[in-house]
């Protein structure tokens, strides 16, 4: 009864929700400020500088229903608070509500999501509780709700804990592998994806639950947004088909309407009042010829209470007949209280039903035991409900059995949510594949198994190479329909004995059993059901809108690679996935020692990689560009960077790492911000005003939505001659949304930036294209420069180069030129523009600079 109640509160707050909204007057678009910070899978930046994440979708569908436009503004946390707190922004998504937070913000009534913060190490294992961090090092993020609790914490209890802040969780996990802290406080929703990847362990230490919101700038602005977000969580929340449980279920976050578990805290009262109430009505029975008034008004106060209490109770004497019966039992059967007084459960259900009660009583009756049992009971509308009952005997002043009370609780909903949450605790909701806990048994089980028997065993991690772009592109339901289609041909394809578990997103796992006794056989077996995978992935599936082949990379990790048991030998198969990923689609790795390495250098070198770009710790390095005279004509700016820590860092290393973390484009909108300081030196003397600056731009920093206002602001601030600023792209870049890049060029060719197709020849560029493109330039790759001497087919190859940019009237540039030998070969061949280290060797734009002053004529070093 309370659920129907409930039930119709929410359909009443549902409707005047509706009433307001639609009462609402229509307006202009509303640009909506959002503070964020990186905190995935909470808050996230994607690609196209769209907000995503678990509260970006759900303020996006909110927009979508307002009218908003909402507009990222990318902070880290502190920076964030600072522009809230000034109304710089209005909304700052990810925030738990405190004392003091409320009185220097907005807040809406209705959290997004509940959470809590957990303690992740590598090496300290035995840490069970908060008292035993004394002496431990805590890395902890700065200005967080964390490291508030943990401070008190520890003033309160007098231990002595060193403390490290950090900038972002990714820094704090970082300082853990680099052993500058023992342990790392992380929200566990990000927490536990990211110490798996990094191969760390989740303490036993759980603290700070904390209900997460959207705070609001102190403004009415902020206030009128935070309201029209409460109405859409408030009726999202109580409905199961809402955005907002659809995005709960994507990112895997139960996140159920706060209901009453009536057997959790009712029964025990019910219980006690019941007792209470037997013990008067005993002590009554006494006195009922001295005292039925009192009696009488008593029983009508304890039938007001009883009736009032959402539960079913009832009193049967010996026979089994009812003799008080509540208003819910009444209402139950559609019966009053008078009528169903001698009734038997036979006159009310069905005979089944009927009998099975009756056990139960006769067990109260004639044992005088106390009964407490689940009973499923068919209604007499022929719906099966499940009851939690608890039954005692009822005794006279001499001890004898005259009847039983019974207390009933519906628990059929209850029930049901268990059933969901057992569902939800170890399958995955899309595929109905395993999760990652149900995983972890079954392979904890499988090696514990292998190494009884001494059959081998393997681990593949799998990964599906375009899932993003499908499930951005093509929508959820598509990218859904993609996921379960995968997980039945793997599930196709392994035994029963088998395990196959989806991890999030398009990560998958197999886990294979038994393959043999001989570990090299095992190999083969594991390598061989590897590939039959990735063929029966990439065959055609109908995504309604068109035809689709998924490509996919395999990581495989075999049980005796190991002895420390089933999250080492997951992490080892996720290290050899990195490796296929890193070598194509429909790659296949093995696990081996070495990838450790590689990988946790990689972690460190990216947290070192942010803080230079925080700190500007790079230096800017000059290559002249000559014509066939030997005159510059300009330059390529490159960039070197000397970290404390590694040393002299080659490009092709720190380069790699910027592209993948996203670090690549605030590296690479400094450089433009250089080059363009620069340019403005050079147009202010007369000799260095007639020279080029060529800097390469990243596909990924290209595909940014506001790179090209980027550069046209770079552009005006510094008063950048026209055609003096070059870009140079590469060849792939003009196969990924070729319109799109196309429109772009075009937009920056007006505003007299000036385009060079890097590593011709080694691309796919089509001749359509080129016709299209602002480009004015075609650099020939230093691999045929390298051997135009010994191997004829480069000769021909750059020969063709040369005679395409004559066809074109494009510029032909030849780099890494190395010997005068090289050089006077590409002279016969047409090539009169010229980049190596015959011409020059990078060094600080400002040594050039010094010897473009004296000269535009270069020296050119000896063979």
């Amino acid at each position: 009864m309370l659920s129907f109640a409930n039930g119709l509160d929410k359909i009443a707050i549902g409707l005047l929700g509706a009433l307001l909204f639609m009462a609402a007057p229509v307006s202009a678009q509303t640009i909506v400020r959002v503070g964020v910070y990186d905190n995935p899978p909470k808050l996230t930046v994607d690609e196209n500088n769209q907000i995503s994440g678990i509260f970006g979708e759900i303020m996006l569908e909110m927009a979508d229903r307002e009218d908003w436009e909402i507009k990222p503004v990318r902070c880290d946390w502190s920076q964030c608070l600072a522009l809230l707190q000034r109304g710089d922004i209005d909304l700052m998504p990810d925030v738990a509500r405190t004392d003091a937070r409320d009185r220097d913000f907005l807040f809406h009534q209705v959290p997004v999501l509940h959470s809590w913060s957990q303690l992740y190490t590598l090496n300290t294992p035995n840490v069970t509780s908060l008292l035993e961090l004394d002496g431990l090092r805590v890395a902890v993020l700065r200005d967080s709700v964390q490291r508030d609790y943990l401070r008190n914490m520890v003033d309160n209890f007098g231990i002595n804990v060193r403390f490290i802040e950090v900038g972002s969780f990714d820094e704090g996990f970082a300082a853990v592998l680099a052993a500058r802290a023992d342990m790392v406080a992380v929200n566990h929703l990000y927490g536990e994806q990211r110490s798996r990847e990094l191969g760390m362990t989740a303490t036993p230490v759980m603290f700070q639950p904390s209900r997460l919101y959207i705070a609001g700038a102190p403004n009415a602005k902020a206030r009128e947004l935070l309201q029209r977000l409460d109405r859409w969580l408030a009726d999202w929340r109580a409905d199961p088909a809402s955005p907002y449980q659809e995005i709960m279920k994507k990112w895997g976050v139960y996140a159920p309407d706060r209901q009453t578990e009536l057997a959790v805290w009712l029964l025990p009262s019910l219980i006690a009042l019941l007792l209470f109430a037997i013990l008067g009505v005993a002590t009554l029975r006494a006195q009922v010829k001295k005292k039925s008034r009192a009696l009488l008004e008593t029983e009508q106060r304890s039938n007001i209470i009883l009736s009032s209490v959402e539960a079913y109770i009832f009193v049967k004497d010996v026979d089994l007949k009812y003799r008080y019966a509540n208003k819910h039992v009444c209402d139950l059967f559609g019966v009053t209280a008078t009528s169903i007084v001698g009734k038997s459960d036979f006159d009310l259900f069905d005979e089944t039903t009927a009998e099975n009660i009756r056990e139960n009583d006769i067990r109260v009756i004639e044992r005088g035991e106390r009964v407490v049992d689940e009973e499923t009971n068919r209604l007499p509308n022929g719906k099966e409900r499940q009851f939690l009952s608890v039954k005692i005997p009822l005794r006279d002043a001499d001890d004898v059995i005259y009847g039983l009370c019974g207390i009933s609780t519906d628990i059929t909903e209850h029930l049901q949510v268990q059933e969901q949450l057992n569902q939800l605790a170890y399958y995955d909701a899309i595929t109905g594949l395993a999760n990652r806990k149900l995983l972890m048994q079954q392979l904890e089980h499988a090696v514990a198994s292998s190494r009884r028997t001494g059959y081998e065993g393997a681990v593949l991690a799998i990964d599906l190479i375009d899932f993003t772009l499908i499930n951005d592109s093509l929508g959820h339901a598509v990218g859904d329909k993609l996921l379960r289609t995968i997980a039945e041909r793997i599930q196709n394809l392994i035994d029963e004995t088998d395990c196959a578990a989806r991890l999030g997103s398009d990560d998958f796992v197999v886990v294979l059993e038994d393959l043999g006794r001989d570990r090299n056989e095992a190999i083969l077996s594991a390598r061989r059901l590897a590939a039959e995978l990735i063929r029966h992935i990439a065959l055609p599936l109908d995504l309604v809108t068109r035809m689709h082949s998924t490509a996919a990379c395999i990581g495989i990790s075999m049980f005796s690679d190991t002895d420390l048991g089933a999250a080492e030998l997951i992490k080892n198969a996720d290290l050899a996935l990195t490796e296929a990923k890193s070598q194509g689609a429909n790659s296949v790795r093995l696990f081996n020692p070495d990838m450790q390495i590689s990988i946790s250098r990689r972690l460190h070198l990216e947290s070192a990689l942010r803080r230079a770009i925080d700190e500007r710790k790079f230096e800017l390095y000059l290559q002249p560009q000559v014509d066939a005279t030997q005159r510059i004509t300009g330059g390529e700016l490159l960039l070197r960077w000397h970290d404390a820590e590694f040393g002299q860092v080659p490009p092709n290393e720190f380069i790699p790492v910027a592209e993948s973390s996203g670090l690549i484009v605030p590296l690479g909108n400094w450089v433009i911000e250089q080059a363009c300081m620069v340019l403005q030196q050079w147009s202010q003397q007369p000799q260095l005003q007639e020279l080029q600056l060529a800097i390469n731009i990243s596909p990924r920093q290209f595909r940014q939505s506001q790179f090209v206002d980027y550069v046209a602001s770079c552009l005006e601030r510094y008063q950048v001659p026209v055609g003096k600023l070059e870009l140079e792209i590469t060849e792939n870049m003009l196969i990924e949304n070729v319109e799109l890049t196309i429109e772009r060029m075009s937009r920056l060719g007006r505003l007299g930036v000036r385009f060079s197709l890097d590593d011709f020849g080694t691309g796919y560029a089509s001749l359509a294209y080129l016709k299209r493109l602002p480009i004015y330039q075609l650099k020939i790759d230093q691999s045929f420069v390298r051997d135009v001497l010994t191997d004829s087919n480069d000769a021909v190859i750059i020969e063709t180069i040369v005679g395409l940019g004559d066809s074109l009237s494009l510029e032909v540039i030849a780099e890494g030129v190395e010997t005068a030998a090289q050089a006077h070969a590409l002279g016969e061949l047409g090539c009169n523009k010229f980049q190596g280290f015959y011409f020059g060797r990078p060094q600080p734009v400002a040594t050039w600079v010094e010897q473009f002053e004296r000269s535009l004529t270069v020296s050119t070093t000896s063979d």
